[in-house]
């Protein structure tokens, strides 16, 4: 793999690389030191935080056309966020992704809404109606977020009650059917203010599935709504509940198989799926057809006091529960073969409580902070045992035995054999930690800051697995490596402590022009790995740790305003040790992580804003990362000089922002391009798994009038109807019969809102 010096990476900074517009609304002068965030757990103006930073306010997100996360991500630099479904996102920051379904496992990237820890992967997605703000925050943050996020966070911040009475309701219409309802009431005194908001999507695959007993592929139906009350008695005491539910009951992921024809001809990731499923799919899996059903429950009580001149108490509390089930086709063919479904529960209980002080020479907070969570995946197996054997065992010139040319399934024909196994996985994950964090203020010009983190986890892991014998063959299993566990659940626990610093300093050149430098040390937690093996004694539990991964983070950065032009540049050095890879090795269909050894990454990330008169504003971003696993000869030869899955080398977006008054209108419109280099889908790295080079352009436009109350719009995501991997391998690569998912095609409609 290339490796750049960081001297060079530092020269390159020289060249300011173009850069994402901040979410200021365009009526307002869009000026970086006018974003006010709270990443550091105190309101303070986005310049002035000496972390690499991108805050999007809900204004900018409408602007811009973003109504999902995965959307977000391709306009802040150096992150990508990859949702195969709402049950399965991938979250990568600089190249580290966070996206293990196991209960037993920890995240890299975490999520916080308002606040709260949400990142175990199954219960994490969260739509993002009626938000405040969104801030990525890139590098390890131990003393700021109360899990000790690893290679960064985002952030979800909603929109708060407000004093007096307001609302909006907007709707839209395009292709595929799709249709949505969005909004909001808010009501309310300086003393007490509530706020009801909802959003309601629903739209036709957009993957065509030739199976009569099936839906078409990754069509979405979800609702979410957030109920939130604001108590203030007075300016020294606020205290905001809020209550959220999501729901969603989408159909099924298209994993499409680029080994076997359908009936509409040669296989094509891009063309017709052929996914029947299993007839036994309610008895087996749970649900009757592929799909998704998914609920989310989440609560949330934050408590700020000014308990004296200086200081301020703060309290956050948190309760997530989720409960999932999404029932997938994991050959990618018409045959019974590889049926799966995947069963996650949870629950998550966060306790934060942090004490404050600010003066002119000293800002700094202490506190402790709680989390327990409780989490399982259960994941069935159903087939067809004549089919199964079939496809288990074709060659290059047999393949005909499991799908024929014409699409159909020969060995269907031959009498049923009904096979169902499971294998389940438990996490248990209690988390205690303390920390501090201070800055001094020496002189108006200069920030040092210091903190750390202590914290104890202690981590139980459980698994299970009911694997009969094979009707057809008598052999202990079906799918090769499964191993019942005769009615026992094999469990293992442990302890882990870490002391988690970070230093920064912050340099005020002017009011308007900042630099920073950054060195903070992250980990994820040591894993439990729980299985279980075969021996002439029966099963016996298959324990294998795997040590807790390390990082160190260093940073350089500077952002800044001049006249109509704001922005900011960083570069970042990581090394990592113990670097954890969670791959399937065949023909075992249960995931493993593993150490890949020491992993390297650099890069550069950018953002730039101009805005040259009062209706236009014009932004880019971009971002190169060189990053992977090392290529050293202690490394096993599979991982040697590997890059990180779905990290790309280089990514960018451009755009402007129009909002223009014309009469008594306002016209608008905010089209934007987007650029992804070429990035694999699994460590180990495969050309037949990776996706080229991706560009997208979208636009947003309409009107705005009766003193921009009421709003027509048309928008457009993917104009040019680019078509690209979403993912490959998957389940089906552990068989030798890799699938693809192909990313969403163009999509177009119009949408009215009103505001009240």
């Amino acid at each position: 793999m290339r490796r750049l010096s960081l001297l060079a990476i530092l020269l390159s900074s020289t060249t300011i690389l173009p850069a994402f517009a901040q979410g200021v609304p365009t009526n307002e002068a869009s000026r970086e030191d006018e974003i006010i965030v709270t990443a550091q757990k105190r309101e303070e103006r986005q310049i002035d935080v000496p972390l690499t930073i991108t805050a999007v306010t809900g204004t900018r997100l409408r602007e811009i056309g973003v109504n999902d996360l995965d959307e977000l991500s391709n306009y802040v630099p150096g992150l990508n966020i990859q949702e195969q479904s709402a049950n399965n996102p991938g979250i990568v920051i600089r190249g580290i992704t966070s996206d293990s379904g196991s209960a037993q496992q920890g995240a890299r990237v975490t999520l916080y809404y308002n606040g709260v820890d949400i990142s175990r992967s199954r219960g994490s997605y969260q739509d993002i109606f009626d938000m405040e703000r969104i801030e990525v925050v890139k590098g390890p943050q131990a003393t700021l977020f109360g899990t000790a996020s690893a290679v960064g966070a985002i952030s979800l911040i909603s929109a708060r009650p407000e004093d007096g009475f307001s609302g909006e309701l907007g709707g839209t219409y395009g292709n595929f059917n799709q249709h949505s309802a969005t909004g909001f009431i808010n009501a309310g005194s300086e003393k007490v203010a509530g706020r009801v908001a909802f959003a309601y999507k629903k739209r036709d695959g957009y993957v065509n599935n030739l199976a009569a007993s099936q839906d078409d592929l990754y069509a979405q139906d979800q609702f979410g709504t957030r109920g939130s009350l604001r108590f203030k008695p007075s300016d020294a005491f606020t205290a905001d509940l809020i209550l959220t539910y999501d729901r969603q009951r989408n159909s099924g992921t298209p994993f499409i198989s680029l080994t076997y024809p359908t009936a509409s001809g040669a296989p094509n990731a891009f063309g017709d799926a052929a996914l029947g499923g299993t007839p036994n799919a309610l008895r087996d899996l749970g649900l009757s057809k592929l799909g998704l059903k998914r609920d989310v429950y989440d609560a949330n009580l934050t408590v700020n006091w000014d308990i004296a001149d200086d200081w301020v108490l703060t309290m956050v509390n948190g309760y997530r529960k989720f409960d999932s089930l999404e029932v997938f086709d994991a050959d990618g063919t018409a045959a019974e073969y590889l049926e799966f479904a995947e069963l996650a529960q949870g629950d998550q209980f966060n306790q934060e409580t942090r004490f404050s002080y600010n003066s002119d020479k000293f800002r700094g907070s202490f506190g402790f902070n709680y989390f327990h969570e409780n989490g399982v995946q259960n994941v069935p197996f159903s087939t067809n045992e004549n089919t199964f054997f079939a496809c288990l065992t074709a060659t290059a010139a047999t393949r005909a035995q499991c799908v024929a040319p014409d699409g159909s399934v020969p060995a269907a024909a031959k009498p049923r054999i009904d096979y169902r196994s499971f294998f389940e996985n438990q996490g248990r994950n209690t988390s205690y930690s303390m920390f501090a964090d201070g800055t001094w203020i020496p002189t108006p010009s200069l920030e040092i800051t210091a903190g750390v983190r202590v914290q104890i986890e202690k981590r139980l892991s459980g698994f299970r697995a009911g694997v009969p014998r094979s009707g057809l063959t008598g052999g202990a299993s079906v799918v090769p490596g499964q191993v019942d566990t005769a009615g026992q659940t094999f469990k293992s626990e442990d302890s882990y402590a870490d002391v988690l610093p970070r230093f920064n300093l912050l340099y005020k050149f002017s009011d308007n022009f900042n630099a920073y430098a950054t060195v903070s040390k992250g980990r994820r937690s040591a894993i439990v790995n729980v299985s279980a093996r075969s021996t002439s004694g029966g099963p016996v539990a298959n324990i294998s740790p795997v040590l807790e991964e390390v990082l160190w983070n260093y940073e350089l950065g500077v952002k800044g305003t001049v006249g109509i032009l704001s922005g900011s540049i960083g570069v970042y050095y990581l090394t990592y040790d113990n670097f954890q890879v969670s791959i399937i090795i065949p023909p075992s269909i249960v995931g493993v992580t593993q150490s890949a050894g020491t992993a390297t990454n650099k890069g550069v990330e950018a953002e730039v804003n101009v805005r040259p008169t009062s209706w236009l504003t014009m932004f880019a971003n971009g971002a190169y990362i060189d990053g992977g696993i090392d290529n050293r000869a202690d490394i096993a030869a599979n991982f040697r000089g590997a890059k990180f899955r779905l990290q790309p080398d280089y990514q960018a977006s451009a755009g402007l922002i129009i909002d223009a008054p014309l009469g008594n209108v306002n016209v608008f419109a905010t089209p934007s391009i987007t650029y992804r280099s070429k990035l694999y889908f699994e460590t180990p790295n495969l050309e037949a798994r990776s996706q080229g080079p991706v560009t997208l352009v979208n636009i947003v436009g309409g009107v705005r009038f009766a003193d921009n109350r009421y709003e027509i719009s048309a928008f457009a995501r993917n104009i040019f109807n680019s078509r690209y991997l979403l993912d490959a391998g998957n389940t089906g690569g552990a068989f030798g019969i890799p699938s693809f998912i192909p990313g969403e095609p163009r999509f177009y409609g119009l949408k009215m809102s009103a505001k009240f």
